[in-house]
């Protein structure tokens, strides 16, 4: 490691660190802990949202992805940007006037009952530790590779740093890092994108033109196909990635962060923006990775691609841009996963201690007190997951929280907003029909039973040939909670039409009474 990269290093460490400091000055109350008091703008919360979003897996993994295998890789790019029309068009604004600090707030909106609010902590506890333990396990490999420790201590020195962005600065420093990352993120993507460019005389037609010599599979590198092979496992795929966005708790968390409903769709156009333009761009970190680096040395570093776009970085811009690049993936894995520790502490201590141990009945002091030891809580148990995963195959595990958030929070959300009918019952067997069904899937698919030794985490035969169950589990979902509805009696229509107003035009009842 040289001397440039520890520098890197230490500089954005440090930055976090004053950031954190700052923060904690400013957060002595749940909402500031939880949604930084609702004081971000729409730009701020925008950059906040793409730097949530764009993980160590849309940086490194679609990047690798795209060198390896041309147009296939390319497939996570679009579906990940698709699913911002998802969030903006259906999600966005009705969750922020029915919300407060989680998803389980705005579902008990319309049905204020223990079991809802339970359940839905139940499925955003079990999308954050899958989502972590894909985090960890990759920021522990990156880590180990980059500057020479061994996997644990890169995995706890990941865990301790996030920890203590969340304990100390809450949703206020994990924003503001966001921010930064997202700003630095952009920043190197572009430095490499344009050097790709320039090395292609700066035409984009010379460089697809190119593209189909350069790589052992001639012009089939440009055409769909080399990757996935099964049409209906890819369109499953993309459903969770379309759908899943508008599910994760960590993304759904940041729209509480605003004043108001109008400012939450600001904060979506701007996320859209900035996450088109990476999406777009990965394309020039891809086919520069597959030109200028090779094959054979990207999987060298890595059989799965991941350092694709830090090797490109060395040989466009020597070791300044490399050792820049590596630190920005660094600040992308501590960005990310100090984002889903806050999802997972504010379920935990917010909607399973404060509202149905304590039944709502807490001061602020011991709401924040309870969601400082929920974030301990949640990274303690994340860190010895991924400790104990090293080993294991893990890319599949960010597909499966896409996959759990499309089927199990998807579902409850649509029609808690838009269906007069949908009740109690039905909320709940949604959830849990969505989470069950997709975790049983998933434990019978190829990413965990395969023939060959190595290849899954057992040897054997499949069940279904779906990498990503999410054709079946989500339809699953819908269902689990319309039938659910149906058998039971319970409907309050004035309930739904207080909650149809207010999704639409932030203003209640009890406002417009007083």
């Amino acid at each position: 490691m040289s001397f440039t990269a520890i520098f890197f290093f230490v500089a954005i460490v440090g930055l976090t660190l004053v950031i954190t400091w700052w923060a904690s000055k400013r957060t002595s109350s749940a909402s500031d802990f939880y949604t930084a008091g609702g004081g971000l703008t729409g730009w701020q919360n925008g950059l906040a949202i793409a730097g949530d979003y764009l993980s160590a897996a849309s940086f490194l993994g679609i990047a690798g992805s795209i060198a390896l295998f041309g147009f296939d890789g390319f497939f996570f790019s679009i579906g990940y940007l698709v699913a911002y029309l998802v969030v903006l068009y259906i999600v966005a604004e009705p969750l922020r006037n029915l919300g407060r600090f989680t998803l389980a707030d705005m579902i008990t909106a319309r049905f204020d009952k223990a079991k809802v609010r339970g359940t839905a902590a139940l499925s955003t506890i079990t999308i954050v530790l899958f989502y972590m333990i894909a985090q960890l396990v990759g920021a522990g490999a990156l880590i180990q590779l980059l500057l020479g420790i061994e996997y644990w201590m890169a995995v706890l020195l990941v865990g301790v740093m996030m920890t203590i962005y969340v304990l100390f600065g809450g949703m206020t420093a994990t924003s503001w890092v966001q921010i930064i990352k997202a700003c630095l993120l952009m920043l190197g993507t572009v430095i490499i994108s344009f050097l790709v460019l320039a090395k292609f005389d700066f035409s984009i037609a010379t460089m697809f033109t190119q593209m189909t010599t350069v790589t052992e599979h001639g012009e089939a590198y440009l055409n769909p196909g080399l990757r996935y092979t099964n049409g209906i496992d890819t369109i499953s795929m993309l459903m969770a990635l379309v759908l899943g966005t508008a599910g994760l708790p960590h993304i759904l968390m940041r729209f509480f962060t605003v004043k108001d409903a109008q400012t939450a769709r600001s904060s979506v156009i701007w996320a859209t923006w900035i996450v088109g333009l990476f999406y777009v761009l990965t394309i020039f970190l891809g086919f520069g990775a597959a030109a200028f680096v090779g094959k054979d040395e990207i999987v060298a570093a890595n059989p799965a691609g991941n350092m694709a776009a830090p090797l490109l970085a060395q040989a466009l811009g020597g070791d300044i841009l490399f050792s820049f690049v590596c630190a920005v993936a660094f600040a992308t894995i501590l960005a990310v996963v100090a984002g889903l520790v806050l999802s997972g502490a504010s379920a935990l201590s917010h909607d399973i201690y404060g509202q149905i141990i304590k039944k709502g009945k807490v001061t602020e002091k011991e709401a924040v007190k309870a969601a400082r030891i929920g974030s301990i809580i949640i990274s303690i148990v994340s860190i010895l997951l991924a400790l104990g995963a090293q080993t294991l195959n893990v890319a599949f595990l960010v597909s499966l929280a896409f996959c759990i958030a499309a089927s199990a929070n998807l579902p409850v959300i649509i029609y808690t907003i838009y269906w007069k009918r949908f009740n109690t019952s039905g909320a709940v067997t949604a959830m849990l029909t969505g989470l069950i069904s997709a975790l049983i899937l998933v434990a019978v698919s190829p990413n965990v039973w395969n023939p060959v030794e190595g290849k899954a985490i057992f040897v054997g035969e499949p069940l279904i040939m779906l990498t990503n169950p999410a054709l079946i589990s989500v339809p699953l979902g819908f269902l689990g909670g319309f039938i659910g509805t149906l058998i039971s009696k319970e409907r309050n229509d004035l309930k739904y039409r207080e909650v149809e107003v207010k999704a639409q035009t932030g203003i209640s009842v009890q406002d417009i009474s007083h």
